[in-house]
């Protein structure tokens, strides 16, 4: 077996493992499972990327994302490690492909959607793979109480019964003492061992801000920060509207999100990276997969629905350890839209029907088919065609995928692929009678290693810049290449794809299992309790977060807005004793939340109090448990 710390040293350059990463791989390397907990940035990546370069055979990677997967293929080539990646929109001519050279090649990564498990393909060559682990990344995606269920991701325990003694490492960068245990059970790890790191992030700053002129102040606070900057922002419409103002007021901003062409996201994203464009402003379809460790602030526009969506984007501020900043603006009635979300996020069983009677139609199956068929869809026309409620029919359709009807992603991009069907020689007789296209493919041979062995993901835009053509000239190329077989060319899609998971049946015979239904949607009510009490609470911001995440001991940051008004606002040492007295008498009687005991002491402010309880606890005398109780003693 090569040494942990040479792969680490040849392929990343690194002298050192960050914290727990070493131990986790050395525990994957003893064959044991693992639930892994870091924060957005931890570098989780490498925690499965070390092992499997260290022993002979292929690590599976089980990822949400398509972007994800092809940003860590990518990253994995330019390190000279062969990796794959199959996915929902790839021909079957591609896929088959690929799985070949995984399965008798010298790859060392498969990456693969969940939905892509259980097709006859995958299980075909399964066999023939030499799996020396199974890393599932995104795991909370597995638990009906994580922030973000993905039903497919329930296919991944079939993939652990076919391989039984591979280990498997799941990875989150946020999952509550719930989630975790779910994600165990639903995996069924074995006596699997649990590596987490703090969710403190003693370098951000979290501030919360009532702002009823919100673009006034984004405009304020980001002329007073300094540095690269993302702005997240829930509508399309607010992130160009966004973009516009600080364009306007001479800041360099580029908008973001799923609608724009992939070649023009691309382009947006790698120039911010570059500190070409300074602040990017954009949906949560950007930030997934990228690690710029100089971000200087993270801005909210808007509120999550969920503490753990916030941790992870604003997360993306200050992986370089420097002072950054995570800035949520809201507004009273943010708050009351959000606490009256659930209700819409959960159609009641009659809504789910009736958008499961126009879904059957719009794609016209009939009666007693479907099952594991694949169906271009169009959601915007969906809806409009029966003139239903965009915003319900979206989360009746979650619901029905959530049922396990059928598999839907609508940020399904897939991008280009292009592979060689013929070998070198074979090429070269073909360019003798098209010599036109001999530019056009000499130039795919130089820019992309492993095109004539596997399918490899292309930029025509790229391609055009290297050949000082129009990008339609490249993409007619490409087509007229693969009509004569020299190529294989699959075209990006940005259409999103819906697969029926089972046969169609009768609206009148429609029927679903409405506990689990229920329980997610308590969960998410929950969730959504949660965000509301970070932006409402007295105590530490960062204290808040730690403790929703299991870390009963956190203290306080010292550098949050709450922290910062308290070390302004220095108390009398007559008050402070005050206080303390009636703090504890009060605590004496009872545990209670921070809340019900500043509502208790009624004419004590909530600076004072949380100056008071701070004492406490580094005192010893106070602690504060998960749920958010104090217990004093």
């Amino acid at each position: 077996m090569v040494s942990i710390h040479h792969i680490l040293k040849e392929f990343w350059g690194y002298d050192s493992f960050r914290p727990l990463q070493e131990d986790i791989i050395s525990h994957v390397l003893e064959g044991k499972d693992a639930l892994t907990l870091l924060p957005t940035g931890g570098g989780k990546s490498l925690c499965f990327q070390v092992p499997a370069l260290a022993q002979e055979g292929i690590c599976i990677v089980v990822s949400p994302l398509i972007a994800l997967m092809k940003d860590q293929v990518e990253n994995l080539k330019k390190r000279g490690v062969l990796a794959a990646a199959i996915y929902t929109g790839m021909s079957r001519r591609a896929i088959v492909q690929t799985l070949k050279n995984v399965a008798y090649g010298p790859y060392k990564f498969l990456y693969v959607s969940p939905e892509r498990l259980e097709t006859g393909l995958f299980q075909e060559f399964l066999p023939a793979m030499n799996v020396n682990l199974i890393a599932i990344d995104e795991a909370h995606c597995i638990s009906q109480w994580g922030h973000d269920f993905r039903p497919a991701y329930r296919r991944i325990a079939a993939l652990r019964e076919e391989l039984p003694d591979v280990p498997v490492l799941a990875l989150t960068a946020s999952a509550t003492v719930e989630v975790q245990q779910d994600i165990i059970e639903q995996l069924q790890l074995r006596e699997a061992a649990t590596f987490r790191q703090s969710f403190l992030r003693p370098n951000l700053s979290y501030s919360v801000i009532e702002a009823e002129s919100r673009l006034a102040k984004i405009v304020e606070i980001l002329g007073k920060v300094p540095g690269t900057a993302v702005v997240y922002a829930k509508s399309r419409r607010r992130t160009v509207e966004i973009a516009d103002l600080l364009r306007m007021h001479g800041h360099s901003a580029e908008h973001y999100h799923a609608g724009l062409p992939g070649e023009e996201r691309a382009r947006r994203q790698q120039d911010w990276i570059d500190n070409k464009t300074r602040i990017i402003v954009c949906t949560n379809a950007f930030g997934m997969g990228i690690d710029k460790p100089d971000v200087r602030i993270v801005l909210h526009a808007d509120v999550p629905d969920s503490l753990e969506s916030y941790y992870q984007e604003a997360g993306r501020a200050g992986r370089d350890g420097q002072r950054s900043y995570a800035v949520l603006l809201c507004t009273p009635q943010d708050i009351r839209d959000l606490e009256a979300l659930h209700e819409q996020r959960y159609p009641s069983f009659e809504e789910i029907k009736t958008v499961y009677g126009a879904l059957v139609n719009y794609l016209q199956i009939p009666s007693y088919t479907g099952e594991d068929q694949s169906y271009a869809f169009h959601y915007d026309a969906f809806v409009r065609n029966f003139g239903l409620d965009s915003f319900r029919a979206l989360y009746a359709l979650k619901a029905l995928e959530g049922e396990g009807w059928f598999d839907y992603n609508e940020k399904s991009f897939a991008p280009s692929t292009v592979s060689f069907q013929t070998n070198k020689r074979g090429l070269n007789e073909f360019l003798e009678g098209y010599p036109d296209l001999e530019p056009l493919l000499t130039t795919l041979l130089r820019t992309y290693a492993g095109v004539f062995d596997v399918p490899v993901f292309v930029s025509e835009l790229q391609v055009a810049q290297l050949m000082k053509a129009d990008v339609a000239e490249v993409v007619a190329g490409l087509k007229r290449a693969a009509s004569f077989g020299v190529i294989d060319y699959t075209p990006q899609n940005e259409d999103p794809k819906l697969i029926f998971r089972r046969h169609r049946v009768n609206v009148d015979d429609f029927r679903m299992n409405t506990a689990p239904y229920e329980r997610r949607r308590e969960a998410f009510r929950k969730r959504v309790g949660a965000m509301t009490g970070y932006t409402k609470t007295a105590e530490c911001r960062s204290t808040y977060i730690n403790r929703y995440f299991g870390e009963a001991d956190a203290t306080a940051c010292g550098i949050c807005d709450r922290c910062i008004t308290r070390k302004k606002e220095p108390m009398d040492a007559a008050v402070f004793e005050k206080i303390r007295v009636r703090v504890e008498a009060a605590l004496t009687a009872g545990d209670r939340s921070a809340d019900s005991l500043l509502a208790a002491l009624g004419d004590v402010a909530s600076a004072q109090l949380w100056t008071v309880l701070d004492f406490l606890v580094a005192e010893g005398k106070l602690r504060v448990d998960g749920g958010g109780a104090l217990r004093y003693g």
